[in-house]
């Protein structure tokens, strides 16, 4: 007779196999749906890769290299000129930018404007010649500073008195004598009426354009031109300081011997102001005199 624990192992162990095989069948019943959705899945890609290769493309597509460049069909070409008006305007753009923020002026500009300026040649009663600058305005009129042509009571006391005789201009190379037209207040030198205007025969030079509202305000880009030294008309750059109890305008930039009634011109080339001194003892620092509507009172085409 089979004892209970013998019975119970056979059960047990009848039992357990009988889940195995289970197992292993369903597992094989799995793989085997897998792989006939896979091979469905597989078989539908390949009808529809074959369906794409047997249709024409070439009304759809171009052939095109790999460097860079896009085939297209003449009547597709796209119209560049749009962009590259767009280019040159925002090249423009930024070039004007900078030139501003750097106080930088095109150098045709500089050049026409220098062409404006000649060299004053003015000689005394004592025998003494002076030299400085004049800016042309048109017509054979010119601004200048009044002690280049005008002998101020501020000058050494000597007798007899100093007087200004003769008054030039260089342009060309060919010397042109000048008479005063008008002038400012000034009895020295450094003076909110230290201007003069001039007049010789009306010469070929380009005229200057006149500002006479430009605001000098702090650290703003200037240029001056004049006679420096005696050695032709030559450029400089500097930056405004700040006003004078006397209406001057202090500024940065060099104020050597002869720059005297030359110009001061703004980013667009204006004529704003000319000097009329230096600090003393010390070339790097000028006295720039702002254009007034009352200096050009006697010049005909611009006091309209």
């Amino acid at each position: 007779m089979i004892s209970r624990r013998v019975l119970l192992f056979i059960t047990l162990t009848t039992t357990a196999t009988l889940f195995f095989m289970l197992g292993v069948w369903h597992a094989q019943n799995g793989d085997a749906l897998d792989r006939e959705t896979y091979a469905a899945s597989l078989d539908a890609i390949r009808a529809e890769v074959r369906s794409e290769l047997g249709r024409p493309h070439g009304d759809l597509l171009l052939p095109q290299g790999t460097s860079g460049r896009v085939e297209t069909r003449a009547k597709e070409q796209p119209d560049l000129a749009p962009g590259a008006a767009a280019r040159a305007k925002m090249v423009a753009q930024i070039k004007q930018e900078l030139q501003s923020e750097m106080g930088l002026l095109p150098v045709n500009l500089l050049r026409n404007r220098r062409a404006s300026f000649v060299e004053l040649y003015s000689t005394d009663n004592l025998g003494k010649t002076n030299y400085g600058t004049a800016g042309y305005l048109g017509h054979g009129y010119f601004v200048t500073v009044k002690h280049g042509v005008v002998g101020l009571k501020g000058d050494d006391d000597r007798q007899p008195p100093r007087r200004i005789v003769s008054v030039k201009i260089s342009c060309g190379g060919k010397e042109n004598p000048a008479k005063v037209i008008d002038t400012g207040d000034a009895e020295v030198e450094v003076h909110s009426g230290a201007w003069a205007i001039i007049k010789t025969r009306e010469l070929d030079l380009p005229p200057l354009h006149v500002d006479t509202s430009f605001a000098f305000d702090f650290a703003e880009p200037i240029f001056r031109l004049g006679n420096d030294y005696s050695k032709g008309i030559i450029p400089s750059s500097g930056y405004v300081g700040q006003r004078t109890p006397n209406n001057l305008v202090t500024c940065l930039t060099d104020g050597h011997p002869g720059v005297s009634g030359g110009g001061v011109l703004n980013n667009d080339g204006q004529l704003v102001g000319i000097p009329v001194g230096r600090m003393q003892g010390d070339y790097r620092f000028s006295f720039i005199l702002p254009l007034r509507a009352e200096m050009f009172r006697k010049v005909p085409h611009l006091n309209n």
